[in-house]
């Protein structure tokens, strides 16, 4: 056969000879969907293309002038018909999650496209999958997987969903046809909960494709010559040679056929730019939105004209490729945004070049109290402490049992105690009670097996002169006089056996019943119970007089938010005078409402307006103190994160007009929204904001009531916190489909209108009170039109937007950076006399709260980071570290460190690892100093106020340590943790970490965990060697010293209380 017969027996076959290679040779493309290019060279034999000619030259290894006949298996990938989609399958997978398969039906595809669909959101959710060929059971694993997919055992795979709103999907692409069928289940890997088909496979058969079987095509038996000019044409349209240009060179009359190269831009032509920048932010966006550097963008931009060129290959037009991005098989939230959106803009914000060391604060404050307190130590080291009646009859017990106390509490009862004592001398275990009530007193008292539970106490218990119950007893309690002529009353019982794990109790004296804040009394026996309740003592270290003003008027500021408010108010004159400790007694009390520690509202209905108005109130008082007293700055910032912005009538009106619109408008004036409705205007709080995300978040899950439950569980709601609401919320969330769309839309409104007044750590509603926002008025409803903040430096509200666009996103460096530019150029403006100081101050607040967010989000991106990336991540919190501190002058030093640190990694220097690890060592010892600045300031005032209100002890034991953990201390605290074996390794250095330096000497007790020791007592000096510590463990009575090869955080529970206790711990 003459050459030119060749080229035509070619061309007449040609989809033969461009038949895709996806099939054979998948996983040889490159990520245009082209075979490689080295793959080109290896196949080739004996032909080369010289300049822009194709030679041909015949080979001389031939059998005999015989032939030879091959079958092949082409595809038409000139003349493919666009596939289509067609549902195949619709299931129920759990209750109201739904499931929808799609496949395309087109026979004659050359892929068979799989697109699945879930009514259900997870970052876990995962596709467990196999295909099935050949009629076989088992399953085969496909070479072409989505993005992300992991081989499972090598017998199934697994790809992961990807979120769009409140549902899933993943697209999975076939492109052999001998697969017939894709089998597979769908697991949510992080709750290990699996949906099947009825305890079955899903199995979803696929269309099929067409196969083109030539038989008997007669090849020369110059087969290699035949195969490399194959694979010539293959490698130029690989290099961008159309198909059009190929058939006019290769059916010209001569042997030797000019092939021009393509013009790169004649290529390009044929794809617009903008259909390009749209696929560009579309494989950015499955990226998980990292940020590429200029060369990254451009290598992205080329890619994503080569896959949308492959398109083209395949005979797709542009009007169809652009239907299939913008309309039909790439399902994303930005798909109707990305006409107007361009993928290289600047999506990471140009940082200024900041003096640090302009950041540095020397404010130490002085205390006016500070030094009444030393007085008073001073007098009590000369007079000795002169102790209450119900004190004195327990030093006694105490003694008289030798001293194994298991709880100890002291309850006020207005100017009198109540004393409960348990202790366990030789194996029993004894309740003591006391009070110094003058009117004879009658216990009404029982026993429990599980908390709050009443049980009738055996007869062998119950002391004498006792009257047994149905479910209780009474006892009268006997009059006792101690040796100092105090008069108390008291009741003692022994318990042999450990049956009980507490008493419950009440108090009848002078015909009234007397309780615990209108909840009975309830004694644990001390099961795993370390910490007793302490005394309330002397207020040593705190604003004395101010607590005590505080505990007294407790009972009024109970009644609502109104009242507490004002309250504080009217005290923030004698807290400003009493210096860091009185402002600190302020924090604490709020701190302790804003958890929940006291009541919110008791029997008293006020007005949403009336609520804003007094925070309005409190906060431009601490506004004013914040400018004029900058040693006190971090303590007034603290103050106002646990209050909520308030505002004029206005705001606050309109939680109460808006929620009648929303019932209007959305027909639902019943059922649970008409007892929110009648809460709202009883007495609204925080707590509104939480049960208005719950519906919106109901409403998304597809009206699914266990979403609307698990919003609220998780930020401390539960059903009887509901019912304890002076209006209670007894009913579930119940509306029509139909209500859908409009509540969602009025919801979200009403969301802002919440944050508004209850929210000062929120960003978006921080946003937009500095930014200015309208709320147009409604019928009766009042409009509300906050201004912009006035003064805002150029380029602030582009940047606050930057913030919004991307607070979600996954890779969150650029976020980090964008968070720290805004608090810095806030930095200035808060130094600054302004009416709207305090719009400002929680707008820093809410990029501070948010900053803590990101960075916990973030630990997954440094999983596997190298050691200069967690370095510039611990710059970054170490600055909004120092933003928040007033005395940051050693922040700043170690800020600086980490920046020269930096500086030496990324110029390879011989020493960088020595001097890193010498800066994360100071770095740590300037977050002990903080730790200990927050427990020496704040840790009094919490224990003190905490006895006085009557404040559940566990709450007392951690205040500080929650305070801590919350802020980015703990954060930056995680990140040195995960450096520093690095370090270590990197420098050659030793392994021990000092985390509280103690002298100790003990004697040595080996034990597997600290935490199955916690609760013990040791007789003498100990020191434990503990394979494993968590963090979360007590230091055991009589422990000197902890060793460990674990390394727990220099801020965790075991850290403080090992400094605070004077115990060491390496």
């Amino acid at each position: 056969m003459s050459n030119s017969n060749i080229w035509h027996h070619k061309l007449f076959h040609c989809q033969s000879l461009l038949r895709p290679a996806s099939l054979e040779h998948q996983s040889k493309l490159d990520s245009s969907g082209i075979f490689a290019k080295y793959f080109f060279k290896a196949a080739r034999r004996s032909s080369r293309f010289y300049g822009n000619d194709l030679k041909l030259r015949r080979s001389e290894s031939g059998i005999g002038g015989s032939r030879r006949s091959v079958i092949f298996t082409p595809r038409a990938v000139l003349a493919m018909e666009p596939s289509s989609e067609q549902l195949v399958g619709k299931f129920n997978l759990d209750g109201n999650i739904e499931m929808q398969v799609f496949v395309s039906n087109s026979s004659a595809a050359s892929v068979a496209q799989i697109n699945i669909q879930v009514t259900y959101s997870s970052d876990s959710l995962l596709l467990h999958w196999g295909a099935i060929r050949d009629r076989k059971e088992k399953w085969v694993l496909p070479s072409r997987q989505p993005n992300g997919t992991k081989n499972y055992k090598n017998r199934a795979l697994r790809s992961p969903f990807i979120k769009s709103g409140s549902n899933s999907y993943i697209s999975i692409a076939i492109d052999d046809p001998a697969m017939q069928a894709i089998e597979f289940l769908v697991v949510d890997e992080a709750k290990n909960k699996w949906f099947k088909n009825n305890g079955q496979n899903f199995h979803i058969k696929l269309p099929m494709r067409e196969k083109l079987i030539i038989p008997n095509v007669s090849v020369p038996e110059e087969l290699e010559e035949y195969e490399s000019a194959r694979f010539e044409l293959l490698e130029e349209v690989a290099r961008g040679t159309s198909i059009e240009d190929l058939r006019a060179k290769l059916t010209n009359k001569n042997d030797r056929c000019e092939i021009k190269e393509p013009s790169v831009s004649k290529i390009k032509n044929r794809i617009p730019d903008d259909l390009v920048q749209i696929q560009a932010y579309i494989r950015w966006e499955k990226a998980g939105k990292p940020n590429y550097s200029p060369e990254q963008q451009l290598r992205e931009f080329e890619k994503a004209r080569e896959e949308l060129q492959t398109e083209l290959y395949k005979g797709v037009s542009i009007d169809e490729i652009q239907k299939k991005i913008t309309k039909g098989e790439i399902k994303t939230e930005e798909s109707k945004q990305l006409q107007n959106k361009r993928y290289f803009s600047n999506e990471r914000i140009q940082r200024k070049k900041w003096d640090i060391m302009q950041l540095v604060n020397k404010h130490a404050a002085k205390s006016v109290e500070d030094k009444v307190s030393k007085s008073a130590e001073g007098k009590a080291s000369v007079e000795s402490k002169v102790l209450k009646a119900v004190e004195l009859f327990a030093k006694k017990k105490e003694e008289h049992d030798g001293g194994a106390v298991l709880n100890k509490k002291i309850f006020k009862l207005a100017d009198k105690e109540l004393l409960v004592l348990v202790t366990k001398p030789g194996g029993k275990v004894k309740v003591h009670l006391a009070t110094d009530l003058e009117q004879p007193v009658t216990l009404h008292w029982a026993l429990s097996k599980k908390a709050g539970e009443w049980l009738e106490p055996p007869p062998n218990v119950l002391p004498p002169g006792s009257i047994s119950l149905q479910v209780a007893a009474e006892t009268q309690l006997k009059n006792e006089s101690t040796e100092f002529s105090y008069q108390v009353q008291s009741f003692e019982m022994e318990i042999e056996k450990d049956t009980f794990i507490g008493m419950p109790f009440v108090l009848l004296s002078n015909g009234r019943w007397i309780k615990n804040n209108g909840s009975d009394f309830y004694i644990e026996f001390g099961r795993g119970s370390k910490h007793v309740q302490k005394d309330a003592g002397d207020g040593i270290g705190t604003a004395k007089a101010l607590l005590d003003k505080i505990a007294k008027m407790e009972s009024e500021a109970q009644k609502s938010f109104m009242h507490r408010f004002n309250i504080a108010a009217d005290l923030m004159d004698q807290a400003k005078d009493a210096g860091e400790l009185g402002l600190a007694g302020i924090f604490v009390w709020m701190r302790f409402m804003a958890t929940r520690q006291l009541i919110w509202n008791k029997n008293y209905n006020i007005k949403p307006r009336e609520i804003s108005k007094a925070q309005d109130r409190l906060t431009n008082l601490v506004q004013d103190i914040y400018a004029n007293n900058p040693q006190h700055r971090e303590l007034l910032r603290m103050i106002m994160s646990t209050v909520g912005r308030g505002g004029e009538g206005d705001v606050g009106q309109r939680i109460r007009d808006e929620i009648l619109v929303i019932q209007r408008n959305n027909d639902c004036k019943g059922g649970m929204m008409e007892e929110w409705h009648q809460k709202l205007h009883n007495n609204t709080s925080p707590d509104d904001v939480i049960i208005c995300q719950a519906l919106i978040d109901y409403i998304k899950s597809d009206f699914n009531t266990s979403v609307y439950w698990k919003t609220l569980n998780d930020n401390g709601i539960t059903k009887e916190r509901l019912l304890s609401y002076d209006r209670a919320i007894h009913s579930e969330p119940n509306f029509r489909r139909d209500q859908r769309d409009g509540l969602l839309h009025d919801l979200g409104n009403y969301m802002r209108t919440l944050k508004a007044v209850h929210s000062g750590a929120d960003l978006d509603s921080a946003i937009g009170n500095c930014m200015g926002y309208r709320s147009e008025g409604q019928g009766f409803m009042v409009g509300v039109q906050t201004n912009p903040v006035p003064g805002l430096p150029s380029g602030f509200p582009e940047l606050l937007k930057f913030l919004l666009e991307h607070v979600e996103d996954k890779n969150v460096e650029a976020l980090l950076e964008g968070l720290l530019e805004a608090r810095q150029e806030l930095r200035t403006l808060l130094f600054k006399s302004n009416d709207r100081l305090k719009d400002l101050l929680f707008l820093d607040i809410a990029l501070d709260s948010t900053v803590r967010t990101v960075i916990e989000r973030g630990y997954e991106e440094l999983n596997n980071a190298r050691p200069e990336k967690i370095m510039y991540f611990i710059t970054l919190v170490l600055e909004n570290l120092a933003l928040s501190s007033d005395d940051n002058e050693d922040l700043i030093y170690c800020l600086k460190g980490w920046k020269h640190a930096l500086s030496m990694s990324n110029s390879k220097s011989d020493h960088w690892a020595l001097f890193s690890k010498s800066v994360l060592d100071r770095t740590r010892l300037a977050l002990a100093s903080k730790a200990e600045w927050y427990q020496n300031v704040l840790q009094p005032s919490a224990e003190y106020l905490g006895s006085l209100l009557g404040v559940d002890q566990w709450a007392l034991n951690i205040f500080t340590e929650e305070i801590i953990r919350a802020g980015s201390a703990a954060a930056l605290s995680t990140l040195l943790n995960r450096l520093d074996p690095i370090l270590r390794q990197t420098a050659h250095l030793g392994s021990w970490q000092v985390i509280s330096p103690v002298e100790a000497v003990g004697y040595v007790v080996a034990v597997d965990e600290l935490l199955t020791v916690q609760n013990k007592t040791y007789k003498l000096p100990t020191i434990l060697v503990a394979k494993r510590v968590k963090g979360e463990e007590e230091i055991p009575d009589g422990t000197v010293a902890v060793l460990t090869p674990d390394m727990p955080d220099v801020l965790s529970h075991v850290s403080v209380r090992a400094r605070n206790s004077k115990a060491s711990i390496c």
